[in-house]
């Protein structure tokens, strides 16, 4: 054997070594959250699959489903710092990004020093976001997509690892200001929380209503998280499964999808879909055990990746819904 061999199989070596730490990890913080978090599995794998593809994700549902539990149970398990933040239309940007203040020293001599926003947090709850006027909004967003924030001239740097988990409301619409479709683009995936089943919802009532609650245990920490999220780039994907991907995206567009879909498109989803799909669709195999992403992860991860991506004409909303759209595609793929 060559030093050349030698060195690529110490190199393959140590990437399967990473791979099975990974996979423990990932299945002591599941096991974690599902002792805090009952019927809602589907909701707890997509926001690991968005935190592990090192996105932001948009929870939406109504008022009581554990959104706000779920991310301080992912912050505790992931070992990461978390801050909340309650979105309302008073909001300045300042209250969340930080602003200087003008200090007077023991020599009388004066000076600007940065104070730092909630927004300096390694897992961000931004309550309601829809609450908040477009400023604010797009302050976040921004902040979001750069990874540090502006304030005076000057650069302040986020936490890393750094994500923001919103979440939405979509029944009290008044009052609001929906996020344009350029900022919602920004959400890596957008997470629909549904009612739990009776038992689910049996064992929420016997388990958070006596003395005493079951509290989550950290099963890494931000290092380790960091670790994963650079496994998951570096997972092997098919090129099957590429093309999936690629059909799929592409399929969803007003001008050049399929011709039974696009005539009820008014805009589908850019590039950037197609780029968080894939690192989605990896981030999934490793959530679910595996060192190799398939098929069924791009059908099982196209609904929340693409449904706020894309919006259908007038004609089209009086007789379907984008997630039907969505799957009427997926089933095509394969």
């Amino acid at each position: 054997m060559t030093s050349l061999d030698t060195k690529t199989t110490s190199i393959e070596s140590a990437v399967v070594q990473s791979a099975e730490r990974a996979l423990d990890h990932i299945g002591r913080a599941r096991a974690a959250i599902g002792a805090v978090i009952f019927g809602q599995d589907e909701v707890v794998e997509q926001a690991l699959v968005t935190i592990l593809a090192g996105g932001h994700g948009l929870l939406v549902g109504v008022p009581g489903l554990a959104k706000t539990k779920l991310v301080e149970t992912l912050g505790r398990v992931l070992g990461l710092a978390e801050q909340r933040v309650q979105f309302t239309p008073d909001l300045l940007p300042a209250d969340i990004l930080g602003s200087e203040v003008l200090e007077e020293g023991a020599d009388r001599s004066r000076s600007f020093r940065f104070i730092r926003g909630p927004i300096f947090t390694q897992l961000l709850m931004a309550d309601e976001i829809n609450r908040a006027s477009p400023r604010t909004q797009s302050a976040l967003l921004q902040a979001m997509q750069e990874h540090h924030v502006s304030v005076a001239g000057k650069r302040h740097d986020l936490p890393r690892p750094f994500h923001v988990l919103a979440t939405q409301n979509p029944l009290e619409q008044e009052g609001t200001y929906p996020l344009p479709e350029a900022q919602l683009d920004r959400f890596l995936m957008q997470i629909d929380v549904h009612y739990p089943d009776r038992a689910s919802e049996r064992r929420v009532l016997l388990e958070t209503t006596g003395e005493t609650m079951a509290q989550a245990s950290q099963a890494l920490d931000a290092e380790e998280l960091m670790a994963t999220q650079r496994l998951v780039r570096r997972l092997p994907i098919g090129e099957k499964v590429v093309d999936a991907i690629l059909d799929l995206v592409r399929a969803a567009r007003p001008d050049e999808g399929d011709p039974e879909v696009a005539s009820h498109v008014a805009w589908g989803p850019g590039p950037r879909a197609a780029q968080s799909l894939m690192l989605a669709t990896r981030a999934r195999a490793l959530v679910t055990g595996r060192l190799a992403p398939s098929i069924d992860d791009v059908a099982k991860l196209a609904a929340p990746v693409l449904r706020h991506r894309m919006a259908l004409n007038f004609a089209a909303r009086r007789e379907m819904t984008v997630s039907d759209v969505i799957q009427t595609l997926v089933t095509r793929i394969g």
